[in-house]
C-alpha cells in the first residue's frame, strides 16, 4: 500500500483530496438528477442534497466540510438558474452561503460532540434555517413572485416549508449519515 503525505505546510493528503472530491461529485450527481429528493407526499419532497457536506464535515474536517458546502452551493445556483426559482437562487447568498455554514456548522458541532446523529440534525438545520432565512432576508420579493403570494405571508410560508420538510429532511439526514459514518467508520481511520 502506498502510504500518502500531506503537501508540505498543509493538511491535505491524497486520500483526504480524493474523499472530498467525491462527496463532492455526489453532491453535484444530487444536485443535478431527481436522487437528490426523496418524495413523502405529491407535496412534501425531502431533500437530502446536504448529507454529503455533513459527511464531509464529520470525516475530513471543517476544510473538507468547506470545500464540499461550497460546490454544493455552486452546482444549487447553477442549478437554481435553470428552474422558476432563478431569481431566487441567482443570489449566493442563498444559494451558496448557507451550504458553506452547514461545512462549518457540522464540523464544529461534531469536534466537540463526537455525536454523528446531533451533527446531522444540526447540519440539517443549518441547510434549511440557512437558505430559509437568506430567502426571507435577500430575495423577498422574488421568491414571493414566483411563487405569486403577498410578500407579507412570506414569514408564514417559510415558517411552514421549514416544519413540513425540516423535520423529515431531518430525521433522513440522522438516519443516512449514521448508516453511512458507521459504514465508513473503520475505513476513515
Amino acid at each position: 500500500m502506498v502510504e500518502t503525505k500531506a503537501v508540505k505546510g498543509s493538511s491535505f493528503t491524497a486520500k483526504k483530496m480524493t474523499r472530498i472530491a467525491i462527496l463532492g461529485a455526489i453532491s453535484v450527481l444530487l444536485s443535478v438528477t431527481p436522487l437528490g429528493y426523496i418524495p413523502i407526499n405529491p407535496v412534501i419532497q425531502v431533500t437530502i442534497m446536504h448529507i454529503p457536506v455533513i459527511i464531509a464535515a464529520i470525516a475530513e474536517g471543517m476544510s473538507g466540510g468547506i470545500i464540499v458546502g461550497l460546490i454544493f452551493g455552486i452546482s444549487s445556483l447553477i442549478h437554481g438558474l435553470s428552474t422558476p426559482l432563478a431569481p431566487v437562487f441567482i443570489n449566493p447568498m442563498v444559494s451558496i452561503f448557507p451550504r458553506i455554514m452547514i461545512g462549518v456548522v457540522s464540523a464544529y458541532t461534531y469536534k466537540k460532540t463526537k455525536n454523528v446523529p446531533l451533527t446531522a440534525a444540526i447540519g440539517t438545520f443549518v441547510n434549511t434555517a440557512g437558505v430559509l432565512s437568506m430567502i426571507y432576508v435577500f430575495a423577498p420579493v422574488a421568491f414571493a413572485s414566483v411563487k405569486n403570494v403577498a410578500v407579507s405571508a412570506l414569514g408564514k410560508i417559510l415558517l411552514t416549508v421549514a416544519v413540513t420538510n425540516g423535520i423529515p429532511e431531518m430525521i433522513a439526514a440522522v438516519i443516512i449519515v449514521t448508516a453511512v459514518m458507521k459504514a465508513l467508520a473503520k475505513k476513515i481511520k
